[in-house]
């Protein structure tokens, strides 16, 4: 039997290069005690070198208790992020939503193919984008268990 555990992390990995979505992801979970940690990679490099280190070296930043992931990113795109986070030992577990404007099928298909949790397309309109960033952290951060790791 798998044993349930409550996560004691609440940081979160946003992996965002526009800066606008990032304010705007920022001030809809600021308020909430169920976030107490936001990590910002502005690119896909950044992101993995964050997750996994860099030059040989582990990293020492703790696991967030989720990703939340743009597609559309410079130097490594969110894909290919999707792809190192399953493929290591350390961050294969790890919950990722993918939060993008990309509504294309191939970018689901490829996202639901690596194993992500969530995929979103950001809404245009300001409300809206809020308040699904405060129900997509609201699940993932308090409702979802996840199981211990072995």
């Amino acid at each position: 039997m798998t044993q349930i555990k409550k996560v004691e992390s609440t940081g979160i990995l946003l992996v965002e290069d526009d800066p606008n979505d990032v304010e705007l992801i920022q001030l809809a979970l600021e308020n909430y005690n169920f976030v107490n940690d936001i990590h910002i990679a502005h690119d896909g490099e950044e992101a993995i070198q964050y997750l996994m280190g860099c030059e040989g070296e582990p990293s020492t930043q703790p696991l967030p208790r989720m990703i939340l992931l743009d597609l559309k990113l410079p130097k490594v795109n969110g894909i290919q992020v999707l792809e190192a986070i399953r493929s290591h030992p350390r961050t294969k577990n790890l919950v990722v939503v993918v939060m993008t404007s990309s509504a294309e099928n191939q970018d689901l298909q490829a996202c639901y193919a690596l194993g992500v949790n969530s995929y979103i397309v950001k809404p245009l309109d300001f409300q809206q984008f809020v308040e699904v960033c405060r129900k997509v952290g609201f699940y993932w951060m308090l409702l979802n268990q996840q199981p211990i790791d072995t």
